[in-house]
């Protein structure tokens, strides 16, 4: 039987990301993202926010770029797998938590402090969008295209008998 283990997590960070290197030099990455969800409560007919928090996890070059580029507030998308690993807390008492692997990242909304209005993409799974862009042009004015010449139709009577199939 198949089985499929993926997240996707549409949110801000809540705090600016945790850089650590490992013995081998490659980079992880930990950061923290809040979703909402409104609901009305039953019984007062309320609108309530209730906020989630997700811790996530990068490795390697993904690592770096979230490191170099994100901060707390930053709206971020990411894709991933759902991880669980026990750990004993320093009482002694063992726990267990549960974690997104990041597989993929985009980075949403503007360039926050960084200036420059280029995109940021380089094929590494992330995006950002310009702080400003410019004022769009108006389109111009279609060109109808030419019609092809008007073909005479075939005449099957000249054709062979002898076609090979």
């Amino acid at each position: 039987m198949a089985s499929v283990n993926k997240v996707i997590i549409v949110g801000n960070l809540g705090r600016d990301p945790e850089i650590r290197y490992m013995p081998s030099g490659d980079a992880i990455a930990n950061i923290a993202v809040a979703t909402s969800y409104k609901s009305k409560d039953r019984n007062t007919g309320e609108q309530k926010e209730l906020t989630e928090w997700h811790r996530i996890s990068f490795f390697g070059r993904l690592a770096e770029i979230v490191g170099q580029y994100l901060k707390k507030g930053s709206s971020v998308y990411v894709e991933g797998r759902l991880q669980t690993r026990k750990y004993t807390d320093k009482d002694g008492v063992e726990k267990y938590a549960t974690d997104i692997i990041a597989e993929n990242m985009q980075m949403l909304g503007g360039r926050q402090g960084m200036g420059g209005g280029d995109s940021m993409d380089d094929g590494m799974g992330y995006d950002a969008a310009p702080v400003s862009r410019p004022a769009p042009r108006p389109a111009p004015a279609p060109v109808p295209a030419p019609r092809p010449a008007a073909r005479p139709a075939p005449n099957f009577s000249d054709m062979d008998d002898d076609i090979p199939f």
